[in-house]
């Protein structure tokens, strides 16, 4: 009885939350507005973009993808916003920089930027067992695991993807229960929760049922009306779960490389820009332009949605190692990673593989994609990094002065790594 009673009361409260919001007829980020900092109009030094131009064409041959939209923004220096490569192997249309793309687990940033609104707002409790909201959990209930868990990745639950990436290959239009997709992830065995991070797509899938429960709201709702509206991020949605590209003007297409013995037919990649974006949802279904993720992350890393709330509890303040044996500059917590002083998230998705950073405190930022998943999120977050070591050391634009700003890494490390780790690409065996 003291469980069901919870339930309603919580039901109780998120009801009349929003109902509050109806009545009055106003939004609840209707006196919110972001003014992103201060940034030297004019691009990149010349030999910083051709160091960067030199990065991205190591990561597009390495890689197998075919093009790549990448933004990088200094605000003592200048920025550079390319579209680089083309749209297929075999030549086609350029890639421009105003071209859509889905930013993969930079979703889940976002979808923490919603749990910690409705905490915020009082909808929801960041400690809130994820039993109260979701069903067929039971077991987290037992354990203990609450919302906040999910956005920090302790949760102990496992991944998804390993399951069924195949399955996403094959079948683009399946359109999927987020549950269902997450139980994927639920049946592997659990590691110790709380105190360790996990990388768990199956995590987000649940915290976005959990807050759709919660508010009454759809996730796409939920996104827009604390995401991506209060930001003036106007190309960027979550979509709803209807197979499509992913936007409704100029897109990035997206590919995979079939493997063959000893490789991959790099030759002949598959296109696979038309997808259902419940293979994502809450976990990495979001699309966007490389301007509006720009714009996204360094918001993001300042924590600017939650205004003054913002240490109230200090979202990024307690991160945890991001894997065994992660260098102690590696650490992840929040819907995100923390890499030296940048706050950001990499990950992929079928067809693209996306990284985004920004230090908080000069709002150095930097966004890509790649248009090709083969290789998960590596190439993209190599890249992301290399361009970001490359660019921190932009000197300042007349009449600016450089931040003291420097990153635990060089760009010749991950150059090197993104060579070493690139796809070989072999010819397939002849037709008998």
């Amino acid at each position: 009885m003291q469980l069901l009673s919870s339930r309603r009361w919580r039901a109780a409260t998120a009801t009349a939350a929003v109902l509050a919001l109806v009545l009055t007829g106003c939004s609840s980020e209707e006196s919110f507005s972001y003014t992103p900092p201060t940034q030297v109009d004019g691009s990149l030094p010349d030999d910083t973009v051709a160091a960067m131009q030199a990065a991205v064409d190591n990561a597009l041959v390495a890689s197998g993808a075919s093009g790549a939209i990448v933004g990088v923004w200094a605000p003592w220096s200048g920025s550079w916003v390319a579209g680089v490569g083309t749209q297929d192997r075999e030549g086609g249309a350029a890639v421009s920089t105003d071209m859509s793309f889905r930013i993969a687990d930079v979703t889940r940033l976002m979808t923490c930027d919603v749990l910690y609104a409705l905490a915020d707002r009082d909808v929801v409790e960041l400690d809130a067992n994820v039993a109260d909201y979701v069903s067929g959990v039971a077991d987290m209930r037992d354990e203990g695991i609450t919302l906040l868990d999910l956005c920090n990745g302790t949760s102990g639950a496992g991944s998804s993807e390993g399951t069924v990436t195949s399955a996403w290959l094959n079948t683009p239009d399946r359109v999927w229960s987020p549950l269902e997709l997450a139980g994927f992830g639920l049946a592997r065995e659990r590691v110790a929760p709380h105190t360790t991070f996990r990388d768990s797509d199956a995590g987000y899938l649940l915290l976005g049922l959990a807050l759709e429960r919660a508010s009454g709201m759809t996730a796409s709702e939920l996104i827009a009306e604390y995401v991506t509206e209060p930001l003036g991020l106007a190309d960027t949605s979550l979509p709803g779960p209807t197979p499509a590209v992913p936007g409704t003007g100029a897109v990035l297409n997206g590919h995979f490389l079939n493997p063959v013995e000893g490789g991959y037919d790099c030759a002949a990649p598959v296109d696979i820009t038309k997808l259902s974006s419940s293979t994502g949802f809450t976990d990495s279904g979001v699309v966007s332009t490389i301007t509006d993720l720009g714009r996204y992350v360094q918001a993001e890393a300042a924590q600017a949605l939650r205004k003054d709330k913002k240490d109230k509890p200090a979202r990024f303040g307690d991160p945890l190692p991001a894997a065994d044996g992660a260098a102690s500059w590696y650490q992840a917590t929040g819907g995100g990673y923390l890499v030296g002083s940048m706050i950001g998230q990499h990950g992929w998705t079928p067809g693209y593989a996306t990284a985004a950073y920004s230090d908080p405190t000069t709002g150095f930022t930097v966004a890509v994609v790649l248009n090709d998943s083969t290789a998960g999120a590596q190439f993209a977050q190599q890249l992301s990094w290399e361009l970001a070591a490359i660019a921190s050391k932009a000197p300042a634009a007349a009449g600016q002065t450089a931040p003291e700003f420097g990153l635990p890494f060089t760009a010749e490390q991950y150059h090197q790594a993104t060579i070493d780790a690139a796809i070989p690409c072999v010819a397939p065996p002849a037709a008998e």
